[in-house]
């Protein structure tokens, strides 16, 4: 009996002594925190390309940017609403100088004219291509924000890789299409603040053609009737939509609040103006631009839609309670670097550095301002990413 009756407090003992030892050495992780990877982006190098045109087009504009891993390459849609020249995407290659590493040089390779279904490009202000994003179907997505004061729509659609000819435009939820036949537009995307992001899902560049993939698009900015009238310091509410791209079929799988970080003072434009997906599981990049009398404040968050409200039936998000966002958590303050940033509107994930990690690439829209503004290469390192 007694021998029992000291094991039960020999038991007891132990087990609070786990349970301290336990309590001491293993982290408390909150639930939010599991939402996230243990991500951060250390900064290689800039870029800055000259001035330069290729088979009779200014090279500029550049604010959307994709990779092709198996060719070492990569596509940059040119934001011209087929005014100095077509629309048209580019095809570059980035040497990097592996010793440190860092980007060496960037070469202009081939320039590609987007064509309407019947061959023809598009005329001027028809177009106004923003994001791109590369497929396993020999063909790239470009997403255009419309020119909403012409009564011209934004659209998704997917060009031929090689000939630059549309395919096929995706569906546009009708909430996203501006009624312009109204004399005050009271719906859609506002003007020049549409799909400026796109991306597809991680693996979509390197799956087989035939393959459904996800294709995910937002806003620069929040929807007519979802802008926030009463205070001009909320961040806006931008709607994210997630796309589910079969054969000959594209359908909208859900749509998500994604809720922009307030104006900064002084700032005159802020916006979401790229995503890029990291994973299968729902965690991307994406960069939020603002410019103003501070010149540009760009910041990089890791998002994550996990667990994210479908919005697709809610007519207005000016009452956004009960909505869970899309998560997000600062990367990247681009602000904090020894460097003078441009307008960084394009981001990729791009090849792997000479240590194996994952790089990052970004690139900005110097607007074809010949005197004030550049185009600019970032690179970085993406640790905690195999």
């Amino acid at each position: 009996m007694k021998h029992k009756f000291w094991s039960w407090i020999l038991g007891l003992i132990t087990i609070g002594l786990l349970g301290s030892v336990t309590a001491c050495e293993l982290p408390q992780v909150s639930a939010e925190d599991r939402l996230f990877l243990p991500l951060s982006l250390e900064f290689l190098g800039a870029y800055t390309m000259p001035k330069t045109t290729f088979k009779d087009t200014l090279v500029g504009g550049l604010s959307g940017l994709t990779y092709d891993r198996p060719k070492d390459l990569f596509y940059a849609v040119s934001d011209d609403r087929s005014d100095r020249a077509p629309a048209r995407f580019y095809t570059l290659k980035l040497e990097l100088d592996s010793a440190k590493p860092s980007l060496k040089q960037v070469l202009v390779q081939d320039v590609t004219i987007l064509t309407q279904e019947d061959g023809q490009p598009f005329a001027k202000n028809t177009i106004d291509p923003e994001g791109i994003a590369l497929s396993s179907r020999e063909s790239v997505f470009i997403s255009s924000e419309g020119v909403v004061h012409d009564g011209v729509p934004p659209f998704i659609g997917e060009f031929d890789l090689k000939t630059g000819q549309l395919r096929r435009k995706l569906p546009i939820p009708e909430a996203f299409l501006p009624d312009t036949d109204s004399p005050l537009q009271s719906r859609g995307v506002q003007d020049n603040l549409a799909f400026e992001s796109l991306t597809l899902n991680a693996q979509a560049a390197s799956m087989k053609g035939s393959e459904p993939f996800r294709l995910f698009t937002a806003t620069e900015s929040s929807l007519v009737q979802d802008q926030e009238l009463s205070d001009p310091k909320q961040g806006a509410k931008n709607r994210f939509l997630h796309y589910l791209v079969e054969n000959d079929r594209a359908t909208v799988i859900s749509e998500h609040l994604y809720q922009l970080d307030p104006k900064p003072t002084y700032a005159i434009e802020h916006g979401l103006s790229e995503m890029v997906a990291i994973d299968q599981a729902g965690h991307f990049l994406s960069l939020e631009r603002s410019f103003g009398l501070q010149g540009f404040q760009i910041k990089i968050f890791q998002a994550v839609s996990g667990g994210a409200t479908d919005i697709s039936t809610i007519e207005s998000l000016r009452d956004s309670k009960g909505i869970a966002p899309i998560r997000k958590r600062l990367a990247k303050d681009l602000n904090e670097l020894d460097l003078s940033l441009d307008n960084l509107e394009g981001m990729t994930i791009g090849p792997r550095l000479p240590d194996g990690s994952q790089s990052v690439v970004l690139v900005s829209d110097d607007n074809f301002n010949p005197l004030t503004q550049v185009t600019q290469f970032l690179l970085f390192k993406l640790k905690g990413k195999t």
